[in-house]
């Protein structure tokens, strides 16, 4: 299956301190982020609220702080990793991180407490494996200079649309 996707910035979320972009699939209307929040939120309703309060945080008054992910949820230096939840909270949303301030957001799912690692769970492992992909096609791009980050490294520009032809 070919992966045909472009990274966009979440403007809700983002703000002074780091912005935050998501993954939309080319032939989809709706980014990974708010296919994962439509289809959790009833179940989840007090986690989404929780995910949701730390990305306005994360964005406008902190920054992408180390203690607010769970890092290495991939390949070393893929910056793949999850938004850290606490001892309570079920959900897993998988992200790449780029410093303090730059995050993209993925998806995710229930992470049950009786399993230790993702490859456990089907859901959880497709969704944690296409962020190591979507990282290693954002890196070659980083690479070859076809994106760059501002100075501030808050923002992405060049070529956002990654289609399956290249």
């Amino acid at each position: 299956m070919a992966l045909e996707f472009e990274i966009v910035k979440l403007t809700k979320f983002s703000g002074d301190k780091a912005s935050i972009y998501a993954i939309k699939p080319l032939n989809e209307n709706v980014t990974l982020f708010s296919n994962f929040i439509n289809v959790y939120k009833i179940l989840f309703k007090g986690e989404i609220s929780e995910i949701y309060r730390r990305l306005h945080v994360i964005g406008k008054i902190t920054g992408a702080r180390e203690q607010f992910f769970k890092l290495n949820e991939g390949e070393p230096g893929d910056g793949v990793c999850a938004l850290y939840d606490d001892e309570k909270s079920k959900l897993r949303l998988y992200c790449i991180r780029y410093g303090m301030s730059l995050i993209i957001l993925g998806s995710g799912g229930p992470k049950s407490k009786k399993i230790r690692s993702l490859q456990e769970d089907k859901k959880l492992m497709k969704e944690n494996y296409l962020l190591r992909e979507i990282s290693k096609k954002i890196s070659d791009r980083i690479k070859d200079k076809e994106i760059i980050f501002t100075e501030e490294g808050k923002e992405f520009f060049g070529n956002l649309i990654f289609k399956s032809d290249e």
